[in-house]
């Protein structure tokens, strides 16, 4: 069953395929860290095997799960649980995870999709919301854990570890994909993309404005956010494993987890060019999920520190 479950999410996500593609080339590079003196001279989504081709986007994401896997196996030997415990759950996570971000992307990018629900089962380009796959797994957590007579808030503490880690390698198949960024910048991190190889739909009026032309061919030139939230759940990462041993409640990992890295995105959503709308606003459903989240987390860690330090003074 779990071989099973593993073929249908890599099959999924990294998406098999006998199709030939022609490639066109042309002179110039495709993207570039103007500031860093990097430079991707061709950009690859995808790669071939036997005549079969595997998408970059979804080898990068499956990366991030195993490694997501492994961080959480430790921290559950570290406390003593059965590792087993997590690559079960890992295996329904998986498969959840992904549905629940699909669908999130598509309920709110329901104008394009409702003209072609052909396009709704074709992830291999991307189309995936994180926030529809947190609560997705959130949910299918508190299913297993009660299905597992297991404490939801205990195991939550060691999978949001695995959980964040993913993010941080995930993040990556949007480089690839040439996605999830901002507006302009011309700052340290400034990123310029040949125009021809980016979807047209997330290039806003301010990249045109500042579009820019090097020997005839045009780019664009933006906030590599997908960068930005991949340093910034890193940084996240890093000071999970430090508190993690000064945590004085089940659940406490979670509710740091939901603080930081809303805070983090709701910043970083601001910034992007390709943000999901709340129908008939001009609204970023995430940068609001993110902003409620981090509220809410930050106010449960406050009373539950305060009422944990008063109920530890009072048996003093």
């Amino acid at each position: 069953m779990r071989i099973y479950l593993l073929f249908v999410v890599f099959r999924c996500k990294i998406g098999f395929t006998n199709e030939k593609r022609s490639v066109v080339k042309t002179a110039g590079d495709d993207l570039s860290f103007v500031h860093l003196g990097i430079t991707v001279h061709r950009m690859v989504k995808s790669f071939s095997i036997g005549g079969i081709s595997f998408a970059y986007y979804g080898l990068i994401i499956g990366i991030g799960m195993i490694a997501g896997y492994l961080v959480a196996q430790s921290d559950a030997k570290r406390r003593g649980q059965d590792p087993e415990l997590y690559l079960d759950f890992m295996l329904w996570a998986i498969f959840f995870a992904i549905l629940g971000a699909r669908i999130y992307y598509v309920v709110f990018q329901w104008g394009y999709y409702k003209n072609h629900p052909a396009e709704i089962l074709n992830i291999r380009e991307g189309g995936l919301a994180i926030y529809g796959g947190i609560i997705a797994s959130v949910i299918t957590l508190f299913v297993f854990s009660r299905k597992r007579k297991v404490s939801f808030f205990s195991m939550a503490d060691t999978a949001c570890l695995g959980l964040v880690t993913g993010q941080i390698i995930g993040r990556w198949g949007n480089f690839v994909n040439c996605e999830a960024f901002g507006g302009y910048t011309d700052g340290l991190l400034a990123m310029r993309i040949r125009r021809s190889i980016v979807n047209e739909s997330m290039i806003s009026q301010e990249l045109l404005d500042h579009l820019i032309i090097e020997n005839g061919i045009e780019y664009i030139q933006v906030h590599p956010t997908f960068l930005y939230e991949s340093l910034w759940n890193l940084g996240l990462l890093l000071f999970m494993l430090w508190f993690r041993k000064k945590k004085r409640f089940d659940g406490e990992m979670l509710l740091i987890y939901f603080a930081g890295y809303g805070i983090g995105r709701s910043w970083i959503e601001g910034l992007r060019t390709d943000q999901l709308l709340i129908p008939g606003t001009g609204l970023a459903v995430s940068q609001m999920l993110s902003i409620a989240v981090a509220l809410i987390a930050v106010a449960v860690l406050i009373f539950c520190r305060y009422r944990g330090t008063g109920e530890s003074e009072e048996k003093a």
